[in-house]
């Protein structure tokens, strides 16, 4: 290729953007602890995902966030109300508050459960101009009736990413549920349990250090250039 011919031809000159490393590395922080939402996948009055959830609640405590924890009993299935169905706009305020989330399911017939689903399914992609979930860290968890499995978790991981969330490498599988929990419902000392903790301590890290410059981060070229065709569109209209 001659030298003198344009490499990239194809981009939009307008809306491309260098890198900006002040963007990244000198955004102004934020003082007040991560704002993290948790969620359960299960409606039984002895839910084990809900008493994980609520055993990451307390480590997420001591690791200085602030944590509300939202319980799924009440919401319609999805389409089967309006959005201003009290339990939905609940579960949307919380959305918008929060900085990251948790997500807890049981794993049933090798997936995550229907009220795991139903909840994320209820969380819109964009909420007018706003991405409610763009640029949020999520910590992804499931519990076992049975042997150790990951179905749940994985799924978990592809509906954080479809919705754009910034989904942490690390994860939590507890097996055999049932025997990790005492006769007041606390989790018992375990490798499950170190792991629960290790997932919350990175959630918390990957949370600071992205939480201030999550705009920025999500960013998109091919979206700065679909916002400046439409606004064209717009000002050069001749139609009343």
């Amino acid at each position: 290729m001659a030298e003198h011919l344009d490499p990239t031809p194809n981009l939009d000159k307008a809306c491309f953007s260098s890198i900006d490393e002040k963007a990244l590395f000198d955004a102004p922080r934020q003082t007040h602890g991560p704002k993290i939402l948790l969620l359960y996948g299960s409606l039984r009055k002895r839910s084990f995902s809900r008493l994980v959830s609520e055993e990451a609640a307390r480590i997420l405590h001591r690791f200085g966030a602030e944590t509300r924890t939202f319980n799924p009993s009440g919401l319609p299935l999805p389409d089967d109300s309006e959005a201003d169905n009290t339990k939905v706009a609940e579960l949307r305020e919380l959305v918008a508050w929060c900085e990251g989330m948790v997500w807890c399911s049981p794993e049933r017939h090798g997936a995550m459960t229907g009220v795991m689903k139903a909840q994320i399914d209820w969380i819109p992609l964009t909420l007018g101009a706003v991405r409610p979930t763009q640029g949020k860290t999520l910590a992804v968890m499931q519990v076992c009736g049975g042997s150790q499995s990951f179905n749940a978790v994985n799924q978990m991981r592809i509906l954080g990413r479809w919705m754009r969330m910034i989904t942490i490498p690390n994860q939590s599988s507890v097996a055999k549920a049932f025997a990790e929990f005492d006769d007041h419902d606390r989790m018992k000392p375990s490798a499950y349990y170190d792991r629960v903790v290790d997932v919350m301590e990175e959630l918390v890290k990957f949370t600071l250090l992205t939480r201030d410059r999550s705009d920025y981060l999500v960013d998109r070229y091919s979206e700065r250039k679909e916002s400046a065709e439409e606004l064209s569109k717009r000002v050069n209209q001749r139609s009343i």
